[in-house]
Parts: structure tokens; sequence; C-alpha cells
């Protein structure tokens, strides 16, 4: 019985519909953030769970989109030599211009803002042509979109994604 009330525990709804996790399953962000291949039972022993009760918890984080276990690459290496990131300003509708962004491929984060642009939208290129094209013919040819301004990255100096779960 302890088992079933600890998984009900573990990810209740808040107000605006976001889970809210117990320290358990932040505990476990935590460990896949650090090395997102980790075994369960290894997890399982620096949180106080089972295997399995691990690798329900971490199937329901997945379901709910809390988390994804992926593997993050330098673009460089794979074949994509230009990244930027893009400002616009949008006229009318903000969320339908950044869910016609979201779905090119190339844009691989997209986020209203507050401030100078209405969207910040990092997209990953082939090379200089291939940005040109995207920029140009693609993001400037949203409706609505009304203004870019971009931000070439040189050098890539830090990205990671362990800032816990606070």
């Amino acid at each position: 019985m302890a088992s079933r009330s600890a998984d009900q525990r573990d990810s209740r709804e808040s107000k605006n519909g976001t889970p809210q996790l117990d320290a358990v399953s932040l505990a476990i962000v935590e460990q896949l953030q650090e090395d997102g291949r980790r075994p369960y039972a290894a997890i399982g022993k620096a949180v106080g769970l089972s295997e399995a009760a691990v690798r329900q918890r971490v199937q329901k984080l997945l379901d709910q989109g809390v988390m994804q276990i992926v593997a993050v690459t330098d673009p460089l290496t794979v074949g994509f030599r230009r990244q930027a990131m893009v400002g616009v300003n949008v006229e009318g509708d903000v969320e339908s211009a950044a869910d016609t962004l979201a779905a090119m491929d190339e844009c691989e984060y997209v986020v209203m803002t507050a401030g100078s642009f209405d969207l910040m939208v990092e997209i990953v290129c082939e090379d200089d042509d291939h940005l040109l094209e995207v920029i140009n013919k693609r993001i400037r040819a949203v409706p609505g979109v009304r203004s870019t301004e971009s931000f070439v990255y040189l050098k890539l100096k830090k990205q990671t994604y362990m800032w816990g779960t606070r």
C-alpha cells in the first residue's frame, strides 16, 4: 500500500495544469540529467525505490511531457555548420506564428518573449545558403511576421542541460 500512495503523490497537477512533482520524482530527473543512460537499478538505489518503481516513474514523467531523454550532439560534428538565434517581431497572433515556426525542422527552440522581440527562434542549418533560405524564404513568409533580426553563432562555448530541478 505504501508504494501505491507514493505513486499517487509522485505527480499531482497544480492549478495551472502542470504536474507537481514530489521529491523522489525530482531526484530521478536530476539523476537522468547527470547521465541519461544511468540504469534504473542505479537510480533506484540513489532515490530509495525499486528498479520497477523507477521505470514506472520515468515512463510517467515522459508521458506527461515533464522530460525527454535524448542524445545531445555538437551540430558541427553532424554536418550543421551554421546556427543562429533569430529575434522575430509579429503583428497579430504570436502563438500562431510560434506554432508555425515550431513545426519547421530547422527551428530547434521557439520561445515567446517579452521585450524587443515577440519570439526567439534558434535555428540549425547546414551552411550559410541554408540559413539564408530558412530566414528569407520560410521564417519571413510566416503570416504575421513583421521583422527578424539574426544573431549568427560564431562559436558555441557552453551548452548544458544540468540546471537540476530547483
